[in-house]
């Protein structure tokens, strides 16, 4: 048996001895099938390319970890460290035996929460080579979970306080339990919050954006931005980690999510031309 990887979204399937006939991942209209049809590879197969991850700490108590060379969608996991346990942030399709004695020499990982979908990658295979740990999913995307397994637990949506002073909140908007992660701790104790891409920070770093479909250029309503917003105006936060190398807004996070939020719908409204 075998655990199939789609090449083009990064997400892992259940084990099968031949590969899935369809990514549901990537038949969903905010993504898509790669231009040479569906194709499938697995972490033995990516080892052999040469691709490895890429573990970087980025301030006190939080790590990055990708993949080098780039593979699928090119994304970031990050790992909040804290008295209380540690949380991933999102995953990627691989895990190599350098990655995974960096994050045990960091406390290993005590839950893996998502910010949506198309980030699920090998969460199972992550959550499996850390003791088990419980991985959060909205009960709303139950039906993307490619691989389903009993240490996922179907979380309700409601705001879910991970260890103590970090919290996973649904924004909803690019998928319906689309969350990000408030770490009250971050940026020297002004806060940050971990995002995906229901606020996606943008190459100019003073905003950041918000989309139902980004490959698809579709955008989302007015109503569903001023959802995301007053989804974590509750919170304290300056800073803001995307989802991509780099991708941060490194002070005034909570001014630039509500001044991006008034633009976007601005444009939305035609009051721009």
């Amino acid at each position: 048996m075998t655990l199939w990887i789609c090449r083009t979204c990064g997400v892992e399937f259940a084990d099968t001895t031949q590969p899935p006939a369809r990514c549901l991942i990537c038949e969903d209209d905010r993504q898509y099938v790669g231009w040479g049809g569906q194709e499938w590879t697995t972490r033995d197969e990516l080892l052999a390319a040469g691709h490895r991850n890429d573990a970087r700490d980025i301030e006190p108590g939080l790590t990055g970890i990708g993949i080098a060379p780039p593979f699928s969608i090119g994304q970031r996991a990050l790992l909040v460290q804290t008295e209380g346990g540690n949380v991933l942030y999102d995953c990627v399709s691989l895990l190599d035996d350098e990655a995974r004695e960096a994050i045990e020499a960091r406390g290993g990982i005590d839950a893996i929460t998502l910010s949506h979908p198309h980030f699920y990658d090998a969460m199972v295979s992550w959550s499996h080579a850390f003791g088990g740990c419980p991985i959060y999913v909205p009960d709303v995307d139950r039906a993307f979970v490619t691989r389903p397994d009993p240490v996922i637990e179907y979380w309700d949506g409601d705001p879910l306080e991970v260890v103590p002073g970090v919290t996973l909140i649904r924004t909803g908007g690019h998928f319906p339990g689309s969350a990000v992660l408030h770490w009250a701790a971050g940026a020297e104790g002004r806060g940050a919050l971990l995002v995906g891409d229901s606020i996606t920070v943008v190459p100019d770093r003073r905003y950041v954006s918000f989309m139902y479909s980004y490959p698809n250029l579709i955008p989302t309503s007015p109503e569903t931005v001023r959802a995301i917003v007053a989804s974590v105006e509750p919170y304290a936060f300056d800073r803001i980690y995307g989802g991509w190398w780099g991708r941060d807004v490194m002070e005034g996070g909570k001014d630039a999510v509500r001044q991006s939020a008034e633009r976007y719908i601005s444009y939305l409204q035609g009051e721009h031309g």
